[in-house]
C-alpha cells in the first residue's frame, strides 16, 4: 500500500480526496511528526560511496542546487529565488525536518528487498522503452523515404534527431528532477506521458517535417531516466549491492538499442515502417501504466521536502522545512543557471583532459550507431538477409557487452579492484582505467576484423558478427573506465562533466549515421572500417597515458565556479590546452616554450602566480628527466612509475596518488593502496 500511496496514482488520489485517503503516519497520529524534528537529512550524496563505474556513468548529475549552495553556505541567507512550497521565515531559525531514526521506513535505503527489486525493475523497463526508440526506427527508414519521397539520408534524420533529443534533454530534466520540490518520479511519469502520446504524431505524420519534429520531441521528453536512472537505483541500494544493480540496469540500456533492429525489422518487413513505432508505443505505454501505479519517489531530499510540507499543512506553521529546502533558499539564480547550463559545456570543451576523454567516448558511441547503417550493407547486400534476419545479427553486439564484458568486469572488480582500495574505501581515479586499456586494444582489432571479413560475401556471416562482439566488449570496458575516472578525478563537478559527456556522445551518435551509408559504399566496407579503426588507434594510447602519467592530472582546473570575467576564463582554458600538449611523454627540452607559456599566464591574471619552474617540475615528472626542482610547491617524481606527488621539501612522500582539488581550493592527493597520506598545497603554487 505504501508503494501505491507514493506513486503518481497515489498522489492524485490524495489530492482529489482533500488528503483524506492514503494517509501518512504524521497525518494519523499528531505525535508522530515530533520524531522528525531536529534531524537533518542524511543526504543521498553523502550516504553514497560512489565506487562503481556504472554509478558514475549513469548517475550523471549530482544535485545541482546542493552543489551551488555548498559554495555559498557562508553567505547570509538569501531570499528564495525558486518557486517552492517553503517560502522561508522572517525571524528565527527554521525547524529542520529529517528522518525519525536510522530505520525510518520512508528512507529508500530502508525499504524491503521486494520493494527495492520492484522499483529497480521499473527503472530498467523505463530505460529499455526509451533506448529502444532510437534503433527500432532504423528498419523502417527505406519505407519512410519511399512514403514521403525523400532520400534515405533525410529518413535517417529521424534517428539522428531522436538521439540528439535524448542528448539535450538531461541538460534540462536532470536539474529539475533534483530540485527538492520536484523529485525524480514526477519527471519520469510526466515526460513518459508526452513520450507515449507523441508517438501518434510520428505514426500519423502528414509530411517528413512533422515526422522529424515529433521524433526530436519524443527523444527529448524520454531522456530523464537516461541521465538519472542510475541515481534512482543508487538511492535505494547499499553500496555492497548497488554496483551490481546498476550494472543490471546498464545491461538494459545496452540491450535496448541492439534489440531495436531485431524487433523493428520483422515488423517493418511485414506491415511497413509505422509498425515499428506502434511497437515502441506498446512498449512505452506498458511501462507508463506500471510506473503510474507502482513507482514511488526515491530521491531523499524530495521525500523529506514532502514530509515537511505535510507538517506545515498540519501545523499551519512555516518554520518547518527540510534541510534541502533551506539550502535551496540560499541559492542565487545565477548560480543555478551556471550549474545547469554553462559549466557542462565549459568543462566539456575547455578542459583538455575532459575534452579528449569525451571525444574518445563520443567516437565509440558514433561507431555504435554507424552499425545500424553498416549491418544492412554487410548482411543484406552481401549475404542476402532480410531486415528481420539483419536484426538478429545485432545480437552479437549484445552478447559481447552483456554476456561477456559484464561478467568479466564483475570478476575484475571482485578479484583485482578490491586489492587497490584506499583506506578511505575508494580507488584513486587511475585505478579504474586498466579495463579501459584492454578495451582500447580490442576496439581497433574488432573494426579491422569486421571490415575485411564483412567486405566479402565469400566469408561466412558469423565471422563479422564475432568481430562485433569484440567491439562491444572493448567499448563496454572503455565506457566504464573513463566514466568512473572522470567522475572521481572531478568529484566536485562530476555532474557537469558527465552531462557534457552525454551531450557530446549523443551528438556523435546522431550525426555519424548521416554519412555512414555513403562512406561504406564509396570506400567499401573494408576501407571504411579501416578508417574508423585508425581513428580508434589514435585514441588508444590515451587510457594508458592517464593511467601511467599522473602529471596529466595536475593540469585540470582547480575551480570552475562562475567566473567574473568570461573572457579571462576562456583565455586560461586555451592556455591549459597548450600546457597539456607540453606535458606529453617524450617531450624534449621545452624550457623556452614553457617560459613563453608562463608569460601568457602572467599576462592574463597580472600576477606571477605561476612561474616556469612550477611547470618544469610537472614536465620533468611526466618525462622522467629529473627528480626534483626547487620551487614554491615541491613536485617530486617517483622514477619507477612516473608518479607525481605534492609535499614540502622537508617532508616528501612518494606514495601518494593523483591530485584532486576540492571546493576550498586545496589540492589533495589520493593515497595509493595501503597508505594514508594526504598533503595540501595552495593552488597558487601549481598550475591554475
Amino acid at each position: 500500500m505504501e508503494t501505491i500511496r507514493d506513486s503518481a496514482f497515489g498522489k492524485l488520489v490524495r489530492f482529489f480526496s482533500g488528503y483524506r485517503l492514503l494517509l501518512y503516519p504524521e497525518e494519523i497520529d499528531d505525535v508522530t511528526w515530533r520524531n522528525y524534528l531536529g534531524r537533518p537529512e542524511a543526504s543521498q550524496e553523502e550516504s553514497m560511496t560512489p565506487d562503481s563505474e556504472e554509478f558514475y556513468e549513469l548517475h550523471a548529475l549530482y544535485t545541482v542546487v546542493s552543489q551551488a549552495s555548498r559554495r555559498r553556505r557562508r553567505r547570509p541567507p538569501l531570499k528564495s529565488v525558486l518557486a517552492g512550497p517553503w517560502r522561508g521565515i522572517q525571524d528565527g531559525s527554521p525547524e529542520v525536518i529529517g528522518w525519525s531514526d536510522a530505520g525510518d521506513s520512508e528512507n529508500p535505503q530502508n525499504w524491503s528487498i521486494r520493494k527495492k527489486v520492484l522499483v529497480t525493475l521499473l527503472i530498467c523497463l523505463l530505460t529499455f522503452s526509451i533506448y529502444i526508440g532510437s534503433a527500432i526506427y532504423t528498419p523502417g527508414i527505406p519505407g519512410v523515404a519511399q512514403q514521403f519521397g525523400v532520400s534515405k539520408e533525410v529518413g535517417i534524420l529521424g534517428l539522428t534527431l531522436f538521439v540528439l533529443g535524448y542528448g539535450l534533454g538531461p541538460m534540462v530534466w536532470a536539474p529539475i528532477s533534483e530540485l527538492p520540490a520536484v523529485g525524480r518520479s514526477p519527471v519520469y511519469v510526466a515526460t513518459l506521458v508526452v513520450f507515449v502520446f507523441f508517438q501518434f504524431g510520428v505514426i500519423y505524420a502528414k509530411n517528413i517535417g512533422m515526422l522529424l519534429a515529433f521524433r526530436f520531441i519524443t527523444g527529448f521528453m524520454g531522456s530523464p531516466v537516461l541521465a538519472t536512472g542510475g541515481a534512482s537505483i543508487g538511492d535505494m541500494w547499499d553500496p555492497t549491492i548497488r554496483d551490481y544493480m546498476i550494472a543490471i540496469w546498464a545491461s538494459f540500456a545496452i540491450a535496448a538499442p541492439v534489440l531495436g533492429p531485431l524487433v523493428g525489422g520483422f515488423a517493418a518487413s511485414a506491415k511497413g515502417w509505422t509498425w515499428t513505432i506502434w511497437e515502441l508505443l506498446w512498449i512505452s505505454g506498458f511501462a507508463l501504466v506500471l510506473l503510474f501505479f507502482f513507482l514511488p519517489e526515491t530521491f531523499a531530499p524530495n521525500i523529506l521536502s514532502r514530509r515537511a510540507r505535510r507538517i506545515r499543512r498540519i501545523k499551519g506553521d512555516q518554520r518547518y522545512a527540510s534541510e534541502a529546502e533551506i539550502e535551496i533558499a540560499r541559492v542565487a539564480p545565477r548560480d543555478v543557471l551556471f550549474e545547469a547550463l554553462v559549466r557542462p559545456f565549459a568543462l566539456c570543451f575547455l578542459e583538455p583532459i575532459v575534452l579528449l576523454m569525451n571525444l574518445y567516448i563520443a567516437l565509440i558511441y558514433g561507431i555504435l550507431y554507424i552499425w545500424f547503417e553498416a549491418f544492412p550493407i554487410v548482411f543484406e547486400e552481401k549475404h542476402g538477409f532480410n531486415p528481420g534476419e539483419t536484426g538478429l545479427a545485432f545480437l552479437g553486439i549484445m552478447i559481447g557487452a552483456v554476456f561477456i564484458a559484464l561478467p568479466a568486469y564483475f570478476y575484475w572488480k571482485y578479484r583485482w579492484q578490491s586489492r587497490h582500495i584506499n583506506p578511505d574505501g575508494h580507488l584513486s581515479p587511475e585505478e579504474h582505467l586498466p579495463p579501459a586499456c584492454l578495451g582500447a586494444i580490442c576496439l581497433p582489432i574488432s573494426l579491422f576484423w569486421f571490415g575485411w571479413t564483412g567486405n566479402f560475401a565469400s566469408v561466412h556471416w558469423i565471422v563479422p558478427i564475432i568481430a562485433s562482439m569484440l567491439f562491444s566488449f572493448g567499448g563496454y570496458l572503455i565506457f566504464n573506465g573513463i566514466f568512473c575516472y572522470e567522475a572521481q578525478a572531478y568529484p566536485t563537478y562530476a555532474a557537469s562533466v558527465l552531462a557534457g559527456n552525454d551531450f557530446l556522445r549523443s551528438t556523435f551518435g546522431g550525426g555519424f549515421p548521416l554519412f555512414a551509408t555513403q562512406m561504406f559504399h564509396n570506400l567499401s566496407v573494408g576501407w571504411a572500417c579501416t578508417l574508423l579503426g585508425c581513428l580508434t588507434v589514435l585514441f588508444a594510447p590515451y587510457p594508458f597515458l592517464l593511467h601511467r602519467q599522473k602529471a596529466f592530472q595536475l593540469l585540470h582546473s582547480p575551480s570552475f565556479d562562475m567566473p567574473e570575467d568570461i573572457g579571462d576564463f576562456v583565455a586560461r582554458s586555451i592556455a591549459r590546452h597548450a600546457a597539456i600538449a607540453l606535458v606529453a611523454p617524450g617531450v624534449g627540452n621545452l624550457a623556452g616554450v614553457v617560459g613563453d607559456l608562463m608569460d601568457f599566464f602572467d599576462v592574463m591574471d597580472g600576477t606571477d602566480a605561476v612561474d616556469a619552474a612550477n611547470l618544469t617540475d610537472v614536465v620533468d615528472a611526466a618525462d622522467g628527466t629529473d627528480a626534483m626542482d626547487a620551487s614554491d610547491a615541491t613536485v617530486t617524481h617517483s622514477s619507477g612509475d612516473g608518479q607525481v606527488c605534492f609535499g614540502s621539501s622537508q617532508d616528501v612522500n612518494t606514495t601518494q596518488g593523483p591530485a584532486n582539488i576540492d571546493d576550498a581550493g586545496n589540492v589533495s592527493t589520493y593515497p595509493k593502496s595501503g597508505t594514508d597520506v594526504s598533503k595540501h598545497v595552495s593552488p597558487n603554487d601549481v598550475l591554475k
